[in-house]
């Protein structure tokens, strides 16, 4: 069976990454973006596993787990960002969020 090869879990890792890529260049909800983002974070992990699995070695379970860990942290402060955003120009459009730096005018 295919899902058992090497072959199986790589074809599947580029998969998701190539949605999550297609996720964060054609979205424009920032939202969307973080969770594409994710899932090419997800998309890396699969095939670090799948390939540590193959060579029978640690070092990519390792490697996932760090970037899951990182991923977490990550969430936490993008969120956040996303709420402060969001109360400020009341929308999740990232066309509007271009320029953080611009003062609104009064």
């Amino acid at each position: 069976m295919i899902a058992n090869t090497l072959f199986g879990y790589i074809v599947v890792a580029m998969i998701l990454f190539s949605i999550g890529l297609l996720g964060v260049i054609s979205r424009k909800n920032i939202f969307v973006i973080y969770m594409s983002i994710e899932l090419m974070l997800n998309a890396v992990n699969l095939m670090f596993v799948a390939l540590s699995n193959y060579h029978h070695d640690m070092g990519g379970h390792v490697m996932a787990m760090l970037i899951i860990a990182i991923a977490a942290a990550e969430a936490g402060v993008f969120l956040s960002l996303i709420i402060v955003l969001y109360r400020r120009k009341k929308s999740l459009d990232s066309d509007l969020f271009r320029t953080l730096s611009q003062k609104e005018a009064v």
